[in-house]
């Protein structure tokens, strides 16, 4: 009778294939993340082409490149009006909303009343809730308060919208910082006011610059509130969705590549004041 020995594989080989077994799910998670982000940036790869294109009508590839459809828009006093009241607005929205939603991010974190939870949902709400949900409860209320239609009307719907991203970005680098620090200016006599301008805010300048970017970005891109709420103040995204609806206009590829490189430089700027030196531990 004859027995077979079974063939066991020596450690090292069993380790050199789970070492390419890993390799393989890393490149496979590589190779899945970068498909999706080609797909989501496909149209982006689209308009800016189109938008140097010397055809009258839409066309990829473009027939020829030429800068007619930029000379078009900002030589169009409809959209440079457009573009001085988005601008306007999105940095006073997102200005009055950092100023707010830091002062309710540092009661949410360091606050120990009971309702804390259900306070902190309702500041994250006009994440969750649809915009047309929200477009129509604005509307309602600021023609109860008679400021429908009006620029004040509209800075307030967008300070809303731009809340939520301070409150929670600044939660996180509140509950960051250490609180001794703050506790050390108090009992030196600081007041909340000197402490939260001078000790807090200064530490934590590169997450507020990030929120701000992020509540300027809202402000700018948003089109369904301002349409309910603007009245006859006309922002780009508005005025893009109403040209639009008469006719599909080569210069909105223009306008909406414009709008493209804002976001990309605004997010480079919010990269670049995240970006920390390393402390050096010999000074």
């Amino acid at each position: 009778m004859t027995t077979q020995k079974r063939s066991v594989s020596p450690p090292g080989e069993r380790c050199q294939a789970n070492i390419y077994i890993i390799r393989f799910n890393r490149l496979l998670l590589a190779g899945t993340a970068i498909g999706v982000l080609l797909f989501l940036l496909l149209p982006v790869f689209i308009v800016i082409p189109m938008s140097f294109s010397e055809s009258s009508s839409l066309q990829f590839p473009p027939q020829g490149l030429s800068l007619r459809w930029y000379a078009q828009v900002f030589s169009d006093p409809g959209w440079l009006a457009a573009i001085k009241t988005s601008s306007i607005l999105a940095v006073l929205s997102s200005t009055l909303a950092l100023m707010l939603g830091s002062l309710g991010a540092y009661g949410l974190t360091r606050g120990t009343f009971k309702g804390r939870d259900l306070l902190q949902s309702n500041f994250i709400a006009p994440l969750i809730i649809p915009s047309v949900i929200l477009a129509v409860a604005l509307y309602m209320a600021l023609s109860a308060a008679g400021l429908l239609g009006s620029f004040f009307g509209l800075l307030l719907a967008h300070t809303l919208l731009g809340v939520p991203y301070v409150v929670l970005i600044m939660s996180v680098a509140i509950r960051s910082f250490d609180e001794r620090i703050e506790q050390v200016a108090f009992t030196l006599g600081a007041s909340w006011t000197a402490m939260f301008t001078r000790i807090l805010l200064p530490n934590l300048m590169p997450s507020a610059a990030a929120a701000w970017i992020f509540a300027f970005v809202t402000s700018f891109d948003e089109v369904v509130i301002t349409n309910f709420v603007a009245g006859t103040h006309e922002t780009i995204p508005k005025r893009m969705f109403n040209e639009l609806i008469l006719q599909v206009n080569p210069g909105i590829t223009a306008i909406a590549t414009v709008l493209i490189c804002v976001s990309l430089v605004l997010m480079a700027v919010a990269a670049r004041l995240n970006h920390r030196p390393a402390i050096n531990s010999n000074h």
